[in-house]
């Protein structure tokens, strides 16, 4: 038996199908499935922006003063007047609550801070993450070479990485542990033309090795 099935998908009308094919089934579930989800893409909502001042029209919200103080249940106008008397803005902190949560304060000082605290976070995760690289130099290696290990340590330290400055002492090398010192201090001296970096602590020495762990400032 034969049916004549019109589907108005992307503006289509599908042929006659014979509806026990069992691949009628699976492009009929096709074709709907492909129907949800471009109306769950419709439906994606995008997000809100903060509201200020005028924007905020509740019959009543909650209001916290500049310094954190609780100034208590009132309409969005007076609120308002608040905020101008004051010459600062208001601003809605917590749309969802019962009733909304507005905050008294300057909001281009608040945008401020609060990109600061995002790249004080951003930064901290960034040292979490960090790994700790190790460059070992030893006492007679050559400018080239030196120049080469130099420009790996900065690539690690752009890298967002922490680097150990490991010293190699060999044979009788250890009787002048000062040309160790020397060779540290060139190498941060290298680096620091270029990059800006913090020392953690003073270079300190472990059996042959002298070390010293550096990071990006």
């Amino acid at each position: 038996m034969h049916i004549s099935l019109k589907l108005s998908v992307l503006g289509k009308t599908s042929p006659s199908i014979n509806h026990q094919n069992p691949l009628f089934y699976s492009e009929k579930f096709a074709i709907i499935r492909q129907v949800q989800l471009s109306e769950r893409k419709l439906t994606i909502s995008k997000p809100t922006r903060t509201k200020l001042n005028g924007e905020i029209r509740y019959p009543s919200v909650r209001v916290i003063g500049t310094n954190g103080e609780q100034l208590g249940i009132m309409s969005s106008r007076d609120a308002q007047m608040i905020a101008r008397e004051q010459g600062v803005d208001l601003v809605e902190i917590s749309p969802n609550a019962d009733p909304p949560v507005v905050k008294v304060i300057d909001w281009g000082k608040y945008q401020y801070q609060k990109m600061k605290e995002e790249a004080k976070n951003r930064k901290k995760a960034r040292e979490k993450q960090s790994e700790l690289k190790t460059m070992k130099i030893g006492l007679k290696i050559s400018d080239n070479d030196l120049n080469i290990k130099v420009r790996k340590i900065k690539s690690f330290l752009e890298d967002g990485d922490r680097v150990k400055i490991m010293v190699i002492f060999r044979g009788r090398e250890m009787a002048h542990k000062e040309i160790g010192q020397e060779m540290v201090d060139k190498v941060i001296q290298r680096i620091s033309e270029e990059t800006e970096i913090v020392t953690e602590g003073k270079p300190q020495f472990a059996g042959r090795n002298l070390s010293i762990s550096i990071r990006r400032k």
